[in-house]
Order: structure tokens, then C-alpha cells, then sequence
């Protein structure tokens, strides 16, 4: 059993033949998806989505490279909106991304601590997008972590040592994706070795950077079998010990998520 901790089902690129598409999920393994938030203008689609599916939940809240358009969203908005529905389990995805030159830096870090305020004050986990901002990732999370904890898991994780290991420090979670199989990854391998195994968690961000057995495909829920293949062999662990523990661990991060059954 393994858990796709981040995908985006409600992505257009499913739009064809999402049915099976859950379906191959569950058949190879893959129990549960959590599909991510990246406007929250854009939650009913996304709640519409999980009531067809008992095995998908979901999260509220806005991406980095859409920080701009909802700066009109307030911790309150993601307080109130996150408790609404059984099916929101997390908030996000938020966080830094400084590749990409389409948002305000202020932007997307005034967002970023709405989102962190929400997690904090509703203990869902808030799920970060971190992408060429280690330094200031890092200060935030420090900083905004000495006002109060609040759960977190640094998701596609393909950032430098630093910042895993202030995360792990901070009681995060580092949630690979297929990036982790790639054969030039070796350096994201070996700080995968370096995260307690309770805070391992994986992921596809489908429909993005499938893994290797599938690279150059649509990437979809039921290729994360292979990251969780890769991260075995990573860490010298059978698949069913890295399936086990990853799961536990989504699980325990994703606390209202409930394990659904058949």
C-alpha cells in the first residue's frame, strides 16, 4: 500500500480518462491520493473531484507562481474554508519559488505566511513549494516556527542539504517525488539517506516529472511505485518496508485523513 501524497487530478490533462486513471492507482497499489490546492478560487472543482472518490482528499490554498492573484486571501479565509470539508486534510501548496519570474518575492512570501498562520492555528500540514529560495525558505520557516508550530512537509523535495535538514530539525517531513530516480539525482539520493525514516513521505506531482521507468510520460498516482522502488533501494530497504513506512508516515502527517477502506 502506498499513498500519493501530491498530485493534481483536477489538472486538465486527466480530464480524458480520470476514472481509470484512479483506477490503475488502486490497482497498482496506490490506496489514497491527496490532490493538491493551487488556487483557492479553484476548491469546489477540487471538492467536486474528492466526492467522486473516496480514495482522494485534498487541500486549500494558493501556489507561489499564482501568489498575485489572491492576495485577497487571508489566514482567516483558510482557516474557515480548510474546516469546511471532511475531504480538506492540508493546506497549500505555498511557499518560494524564485525560478520562475512571474510573481513578487514580498507576494509570494506574504502568502506563504498566511498559509504558514492557517497551519498553525488549524494543525492541518501545510504543504511547500520550494524552489530556488533556500536561504529565504529557511528564514521564514525558522522564524515563523518560534511563534508556534505548525506540521509541514517540503514537497518534490530537490533543494540543497540546508534546507532538509532545517526542515527535519523543525519537525517537518520531505516528500520525494521522481525526481529522486533520475540518474543525475545522486545528490538528492544521498540526502535522502541523511532523513530519519518517520519523516519520509512520497509523492508523483503528477502530471509532472514522472519517473524514470515512465520519464517522458504524463506522469500519473500509480507511477509513484517507482519512487518508492528507488527510495528502497536508496536507503537499503525492501519495497515493502519502504511502502509500510511511508504510509504510517502520511498518515500521521495528514492527521484528518482518514484510511479508506476497499
Amino acid at each position: 500500500m502506498l499513498i500519493d501524497t501530491h498530485c493534481h487530478l483536477d489538472f486538465s490533462d486527466f480530464d480524458a480518462e480520470r476514472d481509470d486513471l484512479v483506477s490503475r492507482a488502486h490497482q497498482a497499489g496506490v490506496a489514497q491520493m491527496v490532490t493538491i490546492s493551487t488556487r483557492v478560487r479553484k476548491l469546489e472543482s477540487l471538492l467536486t473531484l474528492t466526492e467522486r472518490y473516496p480514495s482522494v482528499f485534498c487541500s486549500v490554498g494558493t501556489h507561489p507562481n499564482n501568489a498575485g492573484e489572491e492576495l485577497d486571501v487571508t489566514a482567516d479565509d483558510l482557516v474557515r474554508l480548510a474546516e469546511s470539508h471532511d475531504k480538506i486534510v492540508a493546506i497549500g501548496e505555498a511557499g518560494l519559488d524564485y525560478f520562475y519570474d512571474t510573481q513578487k518575492p514580498e507576494d509570494q512570501q506574504t502568502g506563504f505566511r498566511r498559509h504558514i498562520e492557517a497551519a498553525r492555528r488549524t494543525q492541518l500540514p501545510l504543504v511547500i513549494h520550494s524552489r530556488s529560495a533556500d536561504a529565504d525558505m529557511i528564514s521564514i520557516l525558522t522564524e515563523e516556527s518560534g511563534k508556534g508550530a505548525f506540521p509541514f512537509i517540503l514537497h518534490c523535495f530537490s533543494s540543497g542539504a540546508e534546507l532538509a535538514r532545517t526542515g527535519v530539525e523543525l519537525g517537518g517531513y520531505i516528500s520525494f517525488s521522481g525526481i529522486l530516480t533520475f540518474p543525475k539525482s545522486e545528490e538528492l539520493r544521498e540526502i535522502a539517506r541523511s532523513i530519519p525514516h518517520d519523516r519520509l513521505l512520497v509523492e508523483t506531482d503528477a502530471p509532472y516529472l514522472a519517473p524514470k521507468r515512465w520519464r517522458g510520460k504524463r506522469n500519473e498516482p500509480a507511477y509513484v511505485v517507482n519512487t518508492a522502488e528507488i527510495l528502497a533501494d536508496t536507503l537499503g530497504l525492501t519495497f515493502a518496508e519502504i511502502a509500510q513506512l511511508t504510509t504510517e508516515n502520511a498518515f500521521r502527517i495528514f492527521s484528518k485523513m482518514p484510511r479508506v477502506q476497499g
